[in-house]
């Protein structure tokens, strides 16, 4: 008995409806297409990528600049005048947006992969151009406001590197199967060509990239440095108001070995401890002295300074997130503390038999102690019975006068000048001391002092780079790092990264080889129907062969092609096709549609 087959057969497809639903809001089957996608949406899929990929570079920029939140926030407030914590906003956006780019390149490739048009709802369009332009203008804004941070993302790789090079490796491993599926299963064009061979040259780049990156943690432990020595800058800013008494002496609770701290000079030549130019950030002065809030910290003099409160702004701004973390006791202290001088500071280190690192901003040209900063800096030395060789000050200036002191330098010096000017100590930021600098300066007996450095991972390298010391904010945190965070030989490595592009290579040509044996299977089918005389071979007919065992799903659906190609192309009266009836699948002849 014949029976008439429906020409369309609808069966649920849960998985693809919720891709095809979330991403291009088509949730039902005939609104669904298997054809290629339009330039217009392969357009937006590469805005779509290079969202994505912007976004990773701008969350892992902010996840290394983790180290100097507080710098960014002083530069922020060195151009406003008022002091914000402007890293929460940016670090809500962008881990929402870096989120939705990401789930939504997922969606596309699983788009890709199951040959669905790339069908963007047009609210998902709007969301990625949002996202695109509000990094862009941070990019942007950052590089005005903090344009030298930059810099941390090369410092960054000395540590990370390798692990991002196992990562890429993996990204790059599996999209070989989308490119062996686009390159195989089409007819040979010269886009087809060159993605292949772009992909073929990413490949290898990413294979050869550890021959291009240096970390300092691969290397055998026998030659790791002694642990660098910790110094507390401006004492322990995260748990106390910077530059107090009770600042330092957080500091020398967790171990430092010296204390860090900045020196302005007071018009009647009181060295006080302040590292703004004005009073307004770290103290009350605009409710004491609200007209000359906006003066130079140095046209003040002590009984005034000393009349301000220190402590209040750390309870009220919370620059650090840790006022939590405080008992009453704590706060009720922090409270309380006013203005340091330097004489205090250099009477505790001389009780804690602990050395101190100076910063001295030299007063303007108008102020009164301008010609005697130098004198007033020395009485302070002298009077608090510290031992001169334990007191170190920057800037490297009057070194004629110097007498027993110690003085570093605060810039990038080459050996020569280094010699020439008989420095034997030099303090610099993390950025301008590279690993090659660090060798140098260490073989020519310089010693070197890098700072900030808040972040294990931070500490780590230049722990691994024989870095003497370090100037943090965070000795608390740098005193729980008893060893570097990682540390590998290089034989170690070289195996992880050799066998790793090895299995890579292995995988990706049996993809290729895979998707090359399907093609081969239709095209041995194709000769084999031609040889028994059929003259139109279309994938759907050969697929529908190919399939005795396959699932019913998919066999309705290579039986509603093949009906369509063949009332689309027409097939002769005289020809019938016989696809398996042995095995009860479907017969076509003139007659219609027989099981």
């Amino acid at each position: 008995m014949v029976k008439h087959q429906p020409l369309q057969v609808y069966e649920k497809q849960v998985f693809v409806s919720f891709v095809t639903g979330i991403y291009g809001c088509r949730w039902k089957r005939y609104q669904r297409s298997q054809d290629n996608s339009s330039r217009w949406e392969c357009t937006w899929f590469l805005i779509l990528c290079s969202s994505f990929l912007l976004l990773l570079f701008w969350a892992y920029f902010w996840l290394v600049a983790q180290n100097d939140f507080n710098e960014f926030n002083w530069s922020v407030y060195n151009r406003s005048g008022e002091w914000r914590d402007e890293t929460v906003p940016l670090l809500a956006s962008t881990t929402v947006g870096f989120s939705y780019i990401t789930f939504l390149l997922i969606l596309a490739l699983f788009h890709i992969s199951l040959g669905q048009q790339l069908n963007l709802y047009w609210v998902h369009k709007i969301g990625v151009l949002a996202a695109l332009l509000t990094t862009v203008s941070g990019v942007v804004s950052v590089d005005d406001i903090w344009g030298d941070e930059w810099d941390i993302m090369l410092v960054s790789l000395q540590a990370t590197a390798p692990f991002l090079h196992l990562g890429v490796l993996l990204s790059v491993t599996a999209v070989s199967w989308l490119v062996a599926g686009y390159v195989v299963h089409k007819e040979r064009t010269n886009f087809q060509v060159m993605v292949l061979l772009v992909y073929v040259i990413i490949l290898i780049a990413v294979y050869l990239a550890p021959l291009m990156f240096t970390c300092p943690c691969i290397m055998d432990q026998h030659r790791l440095k002694p642990r660098p020595d910790i110094i507390g800058q401006r004492g322990a800013p995260m748990l106390a108001p910077e530059n107090t008494l009770i600042s330092f002496n957080r500091a020398l609770q967790h171990g430092v070995d010296s204390l860090e701290a900045d020196v302005t000079i007071s018009v009647d030549g009181v060295p006080f401890l302040m590292r703004d130019r004005t009073l307004r950030r770290t103290t009350d002065v605009g409710k004491v002295f609200p007209a000359r809030q906006f003066e130079d910290a140095s046209l003040f003099n002590w009984t005034e300074i000393r009349s301000l409160n220190a402590g209040q702004w750390f309870l009220e701004n919370d620059p650090y997130w840790t006022v939590e973390t405080l008992t009453v006791r704590d706060r009720s202290r922090i409270g309380n503390q006013t203005v340091c001088s330097l004489l205090e500071l250099l009477r505790l280190a001389a009780r804690a038999n602990s050395s101190t690192l100076l910063n001295i901003r030299k007063p303007p040209p108008e102020h009164p102690r301008y010609r005697s900063w130098f004198m007033d800096t020395l009485w302070a030395v002298q009077k608090a019975g510290i031992s001169q060789k334990r007191v170190t000050w920057t800037p490297d200036t009057d070194r004629g006068r110097v007498r027993g002191l110690q003085q570093a330098a605060n810039e990038k010096l080459s050996v020569d000048e280094i010699r020439a000017r008989g420095i034997t100590s030099l303090t610099l930021h993390y950025s301008k001391a590279s690993h090659k600098d660090i060798q140098e300066y260490l073989a020519n007996n310089v010693s070197v002092t890098v700072y900030p450095v808040n972040e294990p991972w931070l500490f780590s390298i230049l722990w691994c780079s024989g870095v003497p010391s370090v100037s943090s904010n965070a000795p608390q945190v740098l005193q729980k790092v008893p060893y570097p965070i990682w540390l590998m030989s290089q034989n170690a490595y070289n195996f992880i990264w050799i066998t790793s592009d090895l299995v890579s290579l292995a995988i990706v040509t049996g993809i290729f080889c895979f998707q090359n044996y399907h093609m081969i299977r239709l095209c041995l089918y194709c000769n084999r129907w031609r040889i028994n005389g059929m003259h139109n071979c279309n994938p759907e007919q050969i697929m529908l062969s190919a399939v005795a065992q396959r699932s019913s799903r998919d066999v309705n659906i290579m039986k509603e092609k093949l009906i369509f190609s063949d009332l689309n192309n027409g097939v002769n009266s005289t020809e019938e096709l016989s696809l398996y009836p042995e095995n009860g699948y479907a017969r076509y002849s003139h007659g219609g549609l027989s099981r």
